[in-house]
């Protein structure tokens, strides 16, 4: 008996090895095996659609994980997995995507990023929708917060692109698919972006429909600024079209009588109703300072600067809201330039003579009505009148040859005596000014041409 338990003592140590061999090898053939399961249930898959695919093999079984986006394709998938040769078992945990009720995508652009939010359909839909987003907003960050659903309505894709074409247009702003329904709002980047977004709706994927549009148009400006140092009027912003941009530069032409016009408007839609009916009294406005900045926003029309006296100030004031059309409202910021030294009554002819050089005051054609185009050019005569305290000064009225000589003569009496009734209602004294007038017995130009006309009706300031 102690024979056999030394003999039996001395011989299973050496089981030990062969034991240990035999797992070696058993692992050793069963790694291969796996790892090759492994790689062929993955490309069995090739052409199905999952996401979170994730497959373990242990020995022959293979343990099958994913979300499907349909039931048929999860079905498919299952059935490729069981059917590469080699595996004997299949434990499946695949699952099925949920489902979005309503199926909401959405992309929001704010100063610095677009965030894509919501559900996409598929992983192709989402990397396309990231790939056009950062290819098209180039330098824009976009966040990637979408979410893989089921429930996406037919032709999503085109839908979700046309749409991301429409944020590029945006300054700020959210557009949303709620199932086949699109909502917009925000603000458009540039004037006409609102009008070329509501273009692009019309063609969404049939089945879409607008279902709410609140992009917002960016104020529409235009401004003009006089300038007395670089005797400038420099017109800037946006007009309706070119028809509009004509007549505007038209009258500030004619309204400013000495500046030269530097004119950097342009042509854009979403103009306000009125716009040039605004804008042209309120340039008018503008030529009746001596320094100043009109800016028209929308309906707001704000004009600053210094009046060249009091009673400009206020007329300017009062006056100019009655001029605009419906709906325009004036936020005025008007002072009243300081009061320049006093002039003898030599160096006043002088500065009349130099103002009326470059400027004539115009009249209705026949009438003695004075064009409110010359406005501004009035109010520096006024100014100048004013420096001339002791100045008694002569207003006289000249016409051309043409018509009767009786008509020419009155017409010339009562333009020299509107001129004179504007510097009275300016502030000044009466008994400074004589209104005269010539007909056409003083022409400084031949009357057979119509420039030679045009020369001869004037006003012409003497001071006496």
């Amino acid at each position: 008996m102690h024979e056999l338990f030394r003999w039996s003592s001395k011989w299973w140590p050496g089981l030990v090895p062969l034991v240990v061999f035999w797992a070696i090898a058993a692992w050793s053939n069963t790694q291969p095996l796996e790892t090759d399961l492994a790689a062929r249930s993955g490309a069995a898959l090739k052409d199905t659609v999952l996401d979170k695919t994730r497959i373990t093999v242990a020995g022959r079984d293979v343990t099958f994980a994913a979300d499907a986006f349909s039931e048929d394709g999860r079905r498919s998938a299952l059935t490729s997995v069981e059917a590469v040769p080699g595996v004997r078992l299949v434990d499946d945990e695949t699952r099925l995507v949920p489902e979005a009720k309503p199926f909401v995508w959405s992309a929001e652009r704010d100063v610095v990023r677009v965030t894509l939010g919501g559900n996409a359909p598929l992983p192709s839909s989402k990397g396309r929708l990231l790939e056009t987003a950062r290819a098209d907003l180039g330098g824009v960050e976009v966040v990637d917060q979408m979410s893989l659903s089921r429930g996406a309505p037919p032709r999503f894709d085109n839908a979700a692109l046309l749409l991301l074409d429409q944020i590029g247009k945006l300054k700020d702003g959210k557009v949303t698919i709620a199932d086949n329904k699109v909502s917009l709002s925000g603000m458009a980047r540039d004037l006409g972006g609102r009008e070329a977004i509501a273009a692009a709706l019309k063609n969404l994927p049939e089945g879409f429909s607008v279902a709410l549009n609140e992009i917002k148009a960016p104020p529409y400006i235009f401004q003009a600024y006089k300038d007395p140092v670089a005797v400038t009027l420099t017109l800037t912003g946006y007009v309706p079209d070119n028809n509009v941009h004509a007549a505007i530069a038209a009258a500030a032409g004619r309204k400013f009588f000495s500046e030269k016009v530097v004119d950097n408007l342009k042509a854009s839609v979403g103009a306000p109703s009125g716009f040039a009916a605004a804008v042209v009294p309120a340039l008018g406005a503008l030529s009746r300072l001596s320094t100043g900045t009109l800016v028209v926003s929308d309906r707001e029309v704000k004009l600053s600067g210094d009046a060249f006296y009091d009673a400009a100030a206020a007329q300017i004031r009062g006056g100019l809201p009655k001029e605009f059309p419906q709906g325009f409202q004036l936020k005025a910021d008007i002072s009243v330039k300081p009061a320049s030294a006093p002039v003898d009554p030599t160096v006043c002819q002088q500065l009349f003579s130099e103002v009326l050089a470059k400027g004539k005051i115009r009249f209705e054609s026949g009438r003695g009505t004075i064009d409110p185009d010359s406005a501004g050019l009035l109010d520096r005569l006024t100014e100048i009148a004013l420096r001339c305290p002791t100045a008694d000064i002569e207003i006289a009225g000249h016409t051309d040859a043409d018509g009767e000589d009786a008509f020419n003569q009155a017409l010339s009496e009562k333009r020299a005596q509107a001129v004179m009734d504007y510097l009275i209602k300016a502030g000044l004294p009466a008994s400074r000014f004589t209104a005269t007038g010539y007909g056409s017995t003083q022409p400084v130009a031949t009357n057979d041409t119509d420039e030679g006309k045009a020369q001869n009706r004037r006003i012409d300031f003497l001071v006496r």
